[in-house]
This record gives C-alpha cells, structure tokens and sequence, in this order.
C-alpha cells in the first residue's frame, strides 16, 4: 500500500520515481494482480496520470486497460476507471491555455490512440456491449468514449457499428434513460453517428428517433428550452439534410404537424436569450431542410402542401409580421418563408393576401420591398427580401402580372404605395445596392413571361416638370448611355450589371422590345462602343454584359427597322468590334469567378455587397444564350438568307406534310371507326348466332319434352284404360254387379226351361221308340228320329253354351270378388260404400289429368309454332347483316386504296425534302430532322396498321 500511496502523493522515503516508471509499475500490477482490489487502486491511479502523462499511459497501459474491460466485467467501479482512462487518452480536450502547436500534438496523440484502439473491431463491440449496463459509472464513461472515438475517426468507427449486430439500435437506448446526463450524451453520440452516413441516418430514424426526439423537444420546452433543446435539434438535421428517404418518412409520420408549436410567439418578444434564438435559428433551418430547392420538386412541393394545410406557413408569416423579433431570426424567417412558397402557387397566394398590421394595412410584399431598398436595413435582411420576392415570382405568373399591373397607369394609385412604384424608386435610387437589387426583382417580374415584357413596354416615367415622360426602357437605357448626373450615378459597376441584367431578361424572346430598344438611335452606338473599349479588370463584366445584348437584338431581331436588321447589326460588329473580338468579350460573363458561384444555388448570399453582380436565374439565361449568340454572329448574309429560304421551303414542305398527316390522321379516324362499327356488327352477329343456336337449342329441348309428353300421355292413357278395364271388373259398381245377377238368374231359367223341354223330349223320344218296338211305319220314324237327332243336338250346344256362361259368370264372379275382396262382406259379399267412393274419386282424378295433359300438349305445340317464326325472323336478320359487312368491307378496301395514293405523294414530298436537305448539309448547315423522323414514323405506323387490317 505504500507504493500507491507513493503515487498517490503521499511521502515516500528515497528518490521519487518518474513518471514512465510509475506508470510501467502500475500496468504490472494491473496485469499480473490477482486480487480485484489492486487492480482497481492501480487503474484508478493511471486515471489519475492518464492527462499528465497521456503519451505514457497509452502507450504502455491501452492493452491492460482493454483486458480489464474484457475479465472484470462483475465488477463495474473498475470498468468506469478503465473507461474513464481510455476517454482521457482519446479525447482532444480543447484547453484555451493551450497554444496551437499543444494543440495540434495533443490532436495528434488523439488520432493515433483511437487508430490504435479500433484496430480491432471488436474492440468497438465490446463498448457497444458495455453500454447494455445500467450501472451509471460504466454507461456514462461508455457514451463518452464512444462520442470520443467518432469525433477522431468516424469513417472508420461508423462501419465498425453499421454492421455490428444491434449496434445502433442500442445507442438508441440511451435516449430513453431516465437519468438526463447520459441521455444529453447519447444526443451528442448520436450526432457524431450519423454525420455525413446515409445507411445510419435511415436506421437511427426507423428506430422511433423523430418520435423520441420531438418529445424531448416538448418537454424541455420546445423554443424556450436549453441546450438539450439544440442538441435534439442538431440531430434532426443530420437525420434530414439531404435524405429524401428520412424527410418522405418525416412527411408522412405527420411530424410536420408538429413543428407548428415551436414557431408560436408572444406579443412582447423582447428579450429573446441568446439559446432561444439558437433554437429557433435551428427549428427554421428544419423547416428549410425540408422544402429546400436542392430536394426533388414533387417532395418540396408535398411537404409544402403540408405546411400550409397545418397551419406552419401562417405561423412563420405571423412572426415574419411580428415587431421585436431578432434580425437574424427575421432574417432566417424570411428565407424560409421564402422556400415554403417558391413554385407553390397556393402557398404564393396565400403570402400574396398578408397583410402588416399597420394603419393602413399594407400587404407583406410591400412591407418587405420597402426595407430591401431602404440602405439603412442590415445587408443579410435585404438579400433575404429579395429572395423572398425572387421565390414569390417563381413559376407564378399572376403574382407577376399583379407587381407589373402596379406599374401601368391604370392602375396606380396616387394614395398608396405600390410594390411597382418602390422597384421604380430602388431602380433609380442613388444606392447602387438598391440598384442592383430593384433590377434583378424586377427582372423576375418578367422572367419566361412574354405578356408582362410587352405590358411593361407601356410603363412612363415622369423625368422632371416640363418635358414629356419617358418610358421605363428608354429611362433604363439612358442611364447607361446618357453622360449626366443620371449616368454618373450609373457608372457604378453593380448599378450597370443590374440594369444590363434587366434589358437582357426584358428583350430576351420578345422582338417586339427588341424594336423598341433598338428604336432609340443612341442604344446601339453606346454597345457597340463599351465593347470596343480596352477597360480595365472591372469593366470587363460590363463589356460581356454589353456584348450580350447586343447579341439578343441580333438574334431576336424581326428586322421591322431597317437601319438595324440583323444584317446591318452584324457588319456594324464585324467593323467597329470584329467578330472574334466580340465572342471573347461575351465570354467574359462565365469567366467571371462570382458567375459560378451564383449559379450553384437561387438563394442570393454573398459576403459583401460589392460581390453583389450576378443573380441565378440569370446565370441560367447566359447558358442559354451564349452558344446561339456566336453561332448568329458568325453567320454571314448569303447563308443566313439561303437558311431563310430553306426555312421557308421546309415550312411549306412542312405545311403540306402537316396537311397530309392531318388528312391521314382523319382517315385513320374513319377507318378506325368503320373498324369498331365492323367489330360491332361482328359482335352483333356473334351474338344473334348464339341467340339463333341457344334457340335452337331451346326448341329441340321443347321437342323432346314434347315426345316424352306424348309417350307419358300414351302410357297414362293405356293404364287409364287398363285402370278402367280393371275397375269394371274388379271394382264393379253395384249396378252392373246387380244387372250382371239378373242375367245369371234369366240364365238359369232358360237352362231350367231347356231342361224341362229336353225332358218332354226325352219322354217323346221314349214313346217313339216303345211306338217303333211294336211294328209302327219304319220311314215314318225314321224322318221322326233324325228330327228328334237334330233337336238332341241343338239342345246340347246350348247346354254346352249355357255351361261356358255359367263358367265364364263364375270366373267373373271371382276375379270381381278378388279385386273387391276389402268392400265385399264376408258373410254375404256385398260391397262397402266408401271404398267405391275412393276408386270413382281416383277414376275421376285420373281423367282429369288426362285433360290437362292434353292441353299442356296443346300449347307446347303452340310454343313450337312461335319458336320456328322466331327462328325464322333471325335467320333473315343474320342475313343482313352479313350484307352489311360485305358493304362495310368494300368501304375499307376503297379507303386503304386512297391511303396508298395518300402515301404515294408523302413518298415524293420526302423524296423532296431529303434532297433540299442534302442540299443544305452540302452548304454547311445543321439540318434537323426530327419533323421528317416524326413523318416516317407516322408513315411506318400507318402501314403497319395497313398490314393489321389485311391479316
């Protein structure tokens, strides 16, 4: 223990070791100590020197340090040393004692021990494991090492998370720690996490970070909080700034919704504390990154519909008319409202409607034009104004149609102030700021919009009392070319870049305020005498401007003025300048270096005002311009005359082309509709033959039915017949059983009367023969018996006959009581009463049924009748419209006959035109051909409908 107490600052007897020896001695403690409690003094003793002596510490004990954090994972008091000495050694304290050579050794020594730690990466895992501890001393050093480690190698260290396994999802756990310090550094961790990493970005914000973040915003109390407040805030702007995917999830997340809070203010705003302007410098900067040019326009303009249906952009307006705001929070206001409406024409109308609360009120364009031209206002604030008045201009052409309607003298009004009449008053004002600043917004005023350049033709100006007035181009280009107070006050370099900047847009594709430039006979000697001079390094970006132009009243010029046509303008160049002189001083503009940086973004920021020259949209427009311009200039009259006479010749070709495409676009019409007509038909017939066929059908069913019908009827009849057969014999009614007995009974008396006369007979027959015994006449007799035989005979066969019907009556009698046996009483046969009312009810059914059957037959022949008429009427139908299509076809074969002659004059017009263009190439001139592609095409497309049609 003394040893410790030695390093410790206790006294200690001999000579006092130094630094590197103590520290050598500690880390052989540290490794080769079995007992945890000397290890623990030992690291915490090189805590203690690790800032004093950092060299030494990390160069011997940085392994050590590591092996604790690997085997003395129980205990957490020696974990925290340990992370605590591996922070000092990491970590670039900024100390103000320090010089900059300190400064930079001590960086250095930083750099290498974290190359030196993420050496292996499982050396960043094992911190990442760490901070699952909840135990304060092991968590919070861990947060601080980690946010250490990023800050010297972040590159390296932001891979070595990205694919360690929930690597960033638990450095989102910190943000949920209840105690505030370690959840404060877990926000300045995830800071320096996602810094300039797309992949990180999109995990930390799908891990609920908008959510935590905003809550933490509202809890600390969102405007009005402290740091915790920045620090969430500095966070979101990593996870947005050039993320679309992250500000798509923001969008739809509905976290718009939830920034309108932070921008509500008071009506006393003084005495902002400088975190609150920091903080809503920050929320504005969120809402910028949001809707900022540089993102895709349907993303701008989605998260801008937004702002307004919540209620955002009226919000920012309500502060942007607010007094006692900060200068720099209004000056950022400014610009974001200025993006929140750029190209949104709803949101431009809305900012249209605001109005200041003054007495009278006046609308916030207003307000704000009047501090854009008033020198005194801060330099940032007017830049933002015009920003402000750039963006409300943009892609908006009523809005610009309303500040150019100021202007013309119907509509000024002499009791108000005007947006127009305070561009007029900054156009000419003695600040050349205010110059340069009223010429470029009111060049946006006319930007891509032909109408409003013409109407600004009409604008007058009242120079002084007693001459006539002028108009606002003629004033504009006295000011260059006059050489009184006017031009002196001109002769500034920003103030001439602005108003050349506004005659370029002005005349720019508009030939009628070519003629009306050019008509003053002082513009062109003035051009062409600014770019004939050798100037100095200044003037040069006034020559380029000057040779531009010069170059648009070629280019655009209609030749209505004939000192000034295009040819005469082009010899004046080629005397007075010479052409090659000419092209490079219009190659000044892009040479100049403030050129490419105003074209890199709309948003004017500049660090000075003299820096002020050049405006985006501008800068587009030179692009555009410069390469046609040289190629105009370099042409010479005879080719420009025989491009006007191809030109002319391929517009009449092009007419005549137009009309024949036209004509075969109207056929193709017809065809296509005698097409459908024929495919209607077709489907029409395809229709009536499955109606034809269905019907059809349906009768042959009917027939059917009809047969089996019949043949039911037939065998109904047969058993009806059968049941009748039956019934009078089997189920005899009592009166043909009674009759039926009294013929048996007159049976019986007749065979009882034959019986009686075969009895005297026989008595006769006897006497006969006794009368012959005794010698009577023989022939007599004779005759006698052969009577007597014959009566002997009938007598029998009617015997015999009698004894059939006693036979046949008995077999009736039997099969009646057979069949009646259940109604005939057993004791003397006679038949119940209800039974033979049963069978008649059932013979009578029977019958009935039978009729019906009959006339169900009756009006299924009927049917049929019906269905062959129907039959018949669709056959004839089908028949017409067979004769229809074949109509219908021979129409089609007349129309692609008159397409084919149709094609035959296209072939020659191209024939034509392929040879005036041949003729054109061989003189030297582009020809485009995208008309004649379009034509074959059409052509091509036309035939290969002709082909569909054959096939």
């Amino acid at each position: 223990m003394n040893f410790f107490r030695g390093v410790m600052g206790g006294q200690a007897a001999g000579p006092q070791p130094s630094g590197a020896e103590t520290i050598q001695k500690l880390c052989d403690r540290v490794a080769s100590s079995t007992l945890l409690e000397d290890r623990r003094d030992a690291v915490r003793a090189l805590k203690s020197l690790s800032k004093k002596y950092r060299m030494e510490v990390g160069t011997q004990a940085m392994e050590h340090l590591i092996n604790i954090l690997q085997t003395d994972r129980s205990d957490s008091e020696i974990l925290g040393y340990a992370l605590d000495t591996l922070y000092n050694l990491i970590c670039n304290d900024e100390e103000e004692e320090q010089d900059e050579a300190m400064q930079k050794q001590s960086d250095d020594l930083g750099a290498q021990f974290t190359e030196q730690f993420i050496q292996d990466p499982e050396h960043i895992t094992l911190i990442l494991s760490l901070l699952e501890e909840f135990d304060f001393h092991v968590r919070w050093p861990g947060v601080k090492l980690l946010t250490a480690l990023l800050k010297n190698q972040g590159v390296q260290v932001q891979g070595i998370i990205l694919v360690s396994p929930m690597g960033v999802s638990r450095l989102m756990d910190l943000l949920a720690d209840s105690r505030e310090v370690i959840r404060n550094d877990g926000l300045l961790l995830l800071q320096q996490l996602t810094k300039s990493n797309a992949a990180i970005q999109k995990i930390v914000a799908f891990e609920s970070a908008f959510e935590r973040l905003l809550d933490i915003i509202t809890e600390e109390g969102s405007s009005d909080g402290g740091i915790v407040v920045e620090d969430c805030l500095l966070l979101l702007l990593n996870l947005l700034k050039n993320n679309s995917s992250n500000q798509n999830f923001f969008k739809e997340g509905s976290y718009i919704q939830r920034m309108k809070p932070w921008f509500e203010v008071g009506d006393d705003n003084s005495g902002w504390s400088a975190q609150k302007v920091t903080n809503l410098h920050l929320m504005l900067q969120l809402v910028r990154v949001m809707v900022s040019p540089v993102n895709s326009p349907g993303a701008s303009a989605s998260c801008q519909k937004s702002m307004y249906q919540c209620g955002l952009l009226q919000q920012l307006c309500t502060i942007l008319m607010a007094t006692g705001v900060p200068a720099d929070i209004l000056t950022e206001t400014i610009n974001t409202v200025s993006e929140v409406i750029r190209g949104s024409q709803v949101n431009q109308d809305y900012f249209a409607s605001v109005n200041a609360p003054s007495n009278p009120p006046r609308p916030a364009i207003v307000v704000l034009l009047m501090s854009m031209v008033n020198e005194r206002q801060p330099f940032v604030l007017r830049c933002a104004v015009l920003y402000c008045f750039q963006c409300f201009l943009y892609k908006n052409q009523k809005g610009q149609g309303e500040i150019v309607a100021t202007l013309l003298p119907s509509t000024i009004d002499a009791n108000s102030i005007s947006a127009g009449q305070l561009l007029c008053g900054g156009l000419f004002s003695a600040d050349s700021l205010s110059n340069w600043c009223a010429s470029v917004a009111l060049a946006h005023a006319l930007q891509d919009n032909l109408t409003q350049k013409e109407q600004l033709l009409r604008v007058q100006l009242a120079t002084s009392l007693g001459k006539p007035p002028v108009s606002l181009l003629q004033q504009c280009t006295n000011i260059l070319s006059q050489g009184d107070k006017i031009a002196r006050r001109g002769s500034k370099v920003q103030t001439r870049v602005g108003l050349l900047m506004l005659l370029c847009t002005w005349i720019n594709n508009c030939p009628i305020a070519v003629t009306h430039f050019l008509h003053n006979q002082e513009n062109v000697p003035f051009l062409t005498a600014q770019i004939s001079e050798n100037l100095g390094e200044d003037e040069r970006l006034v020559q380029g401007l000057c040779a531009l132009l010069l170059g648009i009243c070629i280019f655009y010029n209609d030749n209505s003025l004939e000192n000034y046509t295009k040819d005469k303008l082009k010899q004046l160049i080629e005397k007075r300048i010479g052409k090659e002189n000419f092209v490079e001083k219009l190659g000044f503009i892009t040479k100049h270096e403030l050129y490419s940086r105003a074209a890199q973004k709309p948003q004017p920021v500049f660090l000075s005002p003299e820096q002020m020259l050049f405006d985006h949209e501008f800068t587009k427009l030179v692009k555009e311009l410069e390469g046609v311009i040289t190629k105009a200039v370099h042409k010479s009259s005879e080719d420009e005359k025989k491009e006007e006479d191809v030109k002319k010749t391929l517009e009449q070709h092009d007419n005549i082309v137009m009309q024949y495409k036209d004509l075969i676009r109207e056929q193709d019409t017809q065809i296509q509709e005698l097409k459908e007509q024929v495919a209607t038909m077709t489907s029409q017939s395809e229709q009536m033959q499955t109606t034809v066929t269905q019907q059809l059908s349906q009768i042959q069913q009917h027939k059917d039915q009809y047969n089996i019908i019949k043949l039911k009827l037939g065998k109904d009849s047969q058993s009806q017949a059968n049941s009748q057969a039956d019934s009078q014999v089997n189920g005899l009614q009592t009166e043909e059983l009674s009759q039926l007995r009294e013929d048996l009974e007159k049976l019986r008396q007749q065979h009882t009367l034959l019986q009686a006369q075969l009895s005297d007979k026989d008595a006769l027959i006897n006497t006969l023969r006794s009368e012959t015994a005794e010698g009577s006449a023989a022939s007599d007799n004779t005759e006698m018996l052969k009577e007597l035989d014959a009566l002997r005979s009938q007598v029998h066969s009617q015997a015999t006959e009698i004894d059939q019907m006693k036979t046949e009556r008995q077999e009736l009698l039997r099969k009646a009581e057979a069949a009646s046996s259940e109604a005939v009483s057993s004791s003397d046969g006679s038949l119940d009463a209800a039974k033979m009312a049963e069978v008649e009810s059932r013979l009578a059914a029977q019958t009935s049924e039978t009729e019906r059957l009959k006339e169900e037959s009756k009006s299924l022949s009927k049917s049929r009748v019906d269905l062959d008429q129907q039959l018949a009427a669709a056959t004839s139908t089908a028949a017409i419209l067979q004769t229809e299509k074949a109509q219908l076809q021979t129409e089609v074969q007349e129309s692609k006959k008159e397409q084919d002659d149709l094609l035959m004059l296209l072939a020659d017009q191209d024939q034509k035109i392929h040879s005036l263009k041949q003729k054109l190439k061989a003189l030297g001139e582009p020809v485009d051909d995208e008309d004649d592609l379009d034509a074959r095409d059409q052509t091509d497309d036309d035939e290969e409908d002709d082909d569909e049609d054959e096939d």
